[in-house]
This record gives C-alpha cells, structure tokens and sequence, in this order.
C-alpha cells in the first residue's frame, strides 16, 4: 500500500475538495486505527499511510508539489508517518470517536473519555440498523439481536495465561513512543503494546490471547418519528464490558429503504404525479396520497409538465424541532400512445379552434426562414 498514489490511498478524486479529503481520512484512520485492529500489523501499516497521504493532500502547499512532481518532489518537506500533518480538529474528530461515552441520546457522537490502555477493546461500538420508509416517518420499536465482548474470566480480561504480563521491550513501559516529524517530536502510543506498557508474556489458553469472550442479547429500541439514513441513536449501557464490569454504549447507525412513491429530501417529501393532457388543459380537482391519507390537488387550467404543488406541513417530523416539512407535488404529463379516427378528428378540430395560436413554430421561424432564404441568393 506505501506504493499507492495518495489520491488512491484516500480513495479520492484528484479534484476532491478539503472536506471530502478530511471525510475520507476519518473513515480510513478509524477503519485502521491500531485500538480497533489489535494484534493486526497490516491494519498499522494502513494506518500509518493513510496518515502520510492526508498529511501531504490536507496542506496546499504540499498537495501542489504532490501533484506537478510526485512523492519525491516532497524530500526534505518534513512528510513521514504518525499523525504530524493531520490538524488537531482532525485528530481529536476521530478520537472522540472512539473512545468513552456521550451524554446525550439521539444524534450525539461518541464521548470525549479516553479507555484503560490495559482494556484490551474499545467499550463502545457502532451497528448499521436499516429501517422501511415508514418506520423511519413515523418512529416505531425494534428488537435487535447484539453482540458485544466481555472480559475473559481465566486472565482477568488481560489476554495473558494466568494474568501473567511483562514489561513492553519497545516503549519500555512507558505505553508512548516518540516520532519525529520534521523539527517537531510527538508523542504516539506504543504499536505492540497499544499503551498498556506491558506485553502478554504466553496467551490465555481460554480467550486466545484476545481478553475477551462473546455474549449475546436482545435489545428493544425506540425509534423516534423522522430520522434519516446517516443518523444515529445513542443506546446507553448496551455496549461492550468492561473490566471493572460496566457496560459501553451502542451505537446505532440507520439507513433507511427507499420508497415507490415517495421521494424523501430531509423533512419534505416529493412524490410524482401523471396526469393526462386534458386534466392539465381543463384544470381538474385529484386525489393524491400522502403520508397521512389523501390529499386534493387543484391544478390549474394548462398546468405545464413538471410543474410544483406544495403542501405545507405535510412532509416529515423534523427529529430535533419536531416541525414537519413540505409534501411536494410534481406533475408529469401523461400523452396518449396512440388514437383513434374520432379522437384525431376532434383534436384536429380543437387545434384549428386555436387558429394561429396552435402553430407557435410558423411566428417563431418565419424570420429564420427569410434569414436562410437569403444566404443562398
């Protein structure tokens, strides 16, 4: 992966923006963080370029020499692994992420509280939780099956046999090492101890080394009315266990099914409407669905194709201020497929009723025509 193009490494376009560089960079630093990926070398040295390819693209400077010469155009401009080029917003984002528990329910992100380096997994974790459209718009309870990690019996959740551990050889129990990144040094947890300061001296023959067994549970859980995909619900105390046995938080990502009618964009709902050219032309009253039953659309007399009708306070429950937004009515114009010998003759008498105003095309080109009729003489 060292190899790789940056761009490639962050799965990104050449002419991504700062925020889509800094989305990308989040998703992979936590996919490949060592304290989700224990034990697991190929995931650090992930981590470790993925870090290396944000800290050139994130600065302007950098990212331009990037792009006109290439990696060694960035010899002696302080680029290296560890989280150097990364901005503290960035850093602390993706912390916070991780570690401990927030204080609120729906919506919050994960806590500011930093684990026990000797916890050997991260209390908290996260489920993608999909939702039909309905339950979604309308809130509604759902039992999940969960799986979460609780510490081995055998070692005391520490992964050693008998809980025997020693001292880490490479930090030397300092559960820190230093990197230097240009004329800076940081500070950076110790990859083979993961900040313990202290290494497994033979594996619990129970858990394999890893401190942890599995256990699993059924949870109820409400779903408040109007949440979207990409929200999530905070489940307090359905987490993984600690050692001390207190349990983490879930949490709870959703992703919502899509609809055959309805289109949702945020609280407003849009749905398509076909009407046939004559309701469009004469202006008729019809019944259309909505969330809630029925409403009566009023077109207008010569209500045009693709043409908005809005109804307010008709769309979905914002899930924070509880307002509702707007349904939106779009029409499409429905024209018949083929016709018979009376209907083509009363629309050749509707259309001669019109007169000049049923040949728009002979004003609009009648200059266009004399314009082309000169070129040639």
């Amino acid at each position: 992966m060292s190899e790789m193009d940056y761009y490639e490494v962050l799965e990104v376009s050449r002419d991504c923006s700062g925020a889509e560089l800094k989305k990308a960079y989040r998703k992979l630093a936590l996919k490949y963080h060592p304290d989700r990926n224990p034990d697991d070398r190929e995931a650090e040295e992930k981590f470790k370029i993925v870090n290396e390819a944000y800290q050139v693209l994130s600065d302007d400077e950098k990212r331009a020499i990037y792009d006109r010469y290439g990696k060694e155009g960035l010899q002696g401009q302080g680029m290296g692994g560890g989280f150097g080029g990364a901005n503290m917003d960035d850093i602390m984002d993706i912390f916070n992420s991780m570690f401990g528990g927030a204080s609120g329910g729906f919506g919050g992100g994960f806590g500011r509280t930093r684990r026990d380096p000797s916890q050997k997994y991260a209390l908290d974790f996260e489920m993608e939780l999909p939702l039909a459209f309905n339950e979604a718009v309308f809130g509604c309870e759902k039992k999940i099956d969960i799986t979460y990690k609780t510490p081995c019996e055998d070692c005391g959740g520490t992964g050693a046999k008998d809980g025997k551990m020693e001292t880490c050889d490479y930090c030397g129990g300092q559960g820190q090492v230093l990197m230097r990144q240009g004329p800076m040094q940081f500070a950076q947890t110790c990859p083979k101890c993961h900040g313990e300061g202290r290494k497994i001296v033979q594996k619990c023959p129970s858990c394999h080394g890893k401190g942890y067994h599995e256990a699993s549970e059924t949870v109820t859980i409400n779903i408040p009315a109007g949440v979207d995909s990409g929200n999530r619900l905070r489940v307090q105390g359905h987490g993984n266990e600690s050692r001390n046995g207190q349990r983490g938080d879930l949490y709870l990502t959703f992703y919502v099914e899509e609809d055959e009618h309805f289109i949702r964009n945020g609280s407003d709902i849009y749905i398509e409407v076909p009407v046939f050219f004559t309701q469009a032309i004469l202006g008729e009253t019809i019944s259309i669905p909505a969330l809630e039953g029925e409403l009566e659309l009023k077109l207008k007399q010569s209500t045009k194709d693709k043409e908005q009708f809005i109804f307010e306070g008709e769309g979905v429950q914002d899930v924070h201020s509880g307002r509702k937004g707007r349904l939106i009515a779009q029409v499409r114009m429905v024209l018949p497929k083929k016709i018979n010998d009376t209907q083509k003759e009363l629309l050749e008498k509707l259309q001669e009723s019109y007169g000049v105003e049923s040949r728009p095309h002979k004003s609009t080109f009648e200059s266009a025509f004399d314009k082309v009729k000169n070129w040639f003489k």
